[in-house]
């Protein structure tokens, strides 16, 4: 059983990253499952560090870009949405060019805090990077 609030679609996600960051960065999600969602980046000049490979900037907007999706999905947004309070990243790997996919599954979803880990792979499947958002779930004001 899912657990999204609603019935998100692929093509909606995308839609709906619209003209900012994840788009700038050419981030695509990929795959949607009962209790995760998945995502691909670019490796290439706008993504990359002076040194030519993956900027670890790159790859936290690209798991907060997916924890902050998959948070704000498991919420009713009539009522509620998420924002980051933290997150981190181990960087264990250099990644040159390809893409790098990542996958976000929930650790805990609670009444007012989420936390998401958010595993990222290179083109080969190897891990580069793993990283954990930490999410506030905030009640919309009443107008």
């Amino acid at each position: 059983m899912a657990i999204w609030h609603g019935a998100p679609t692929v093509e909606g996600i995308n839609q709906s990253m619209g003209d900012c960051m994840p788009s700038y960065l050419g981030m695509q999600v990929t795959e949607l499952g009962d209790d995760f969602i998945v995502g691909t980046m670019p490796v290439e000049d706008r993504t990359r560090q002076p040194f030519g490979i993956l900027h670890g900037g790159a790859s936290v907007a690209l798991a907060e870009t997916l924890g902050s999706m998959a948070a704000n999905m498991v919420v009713d947004n009539s009522k509620f949405y998420c924002v980051g309070q933290e997150i981190n990243a181990n960087h264990l790997r250099p990644v040159a060019d390809g893409l790098v996919t990542a996958k976000a599954s929930a650790v805990h979803i609670g009444r007012s805090s989420q936390v998401w880990e958010i595993r990222m792979h290179d083109a080969s499947g190897k891990l580069n990077c793993i990283s954990r958002i930490t999410m506030a779930v905030v009640p919309v004001p009443s107008l």
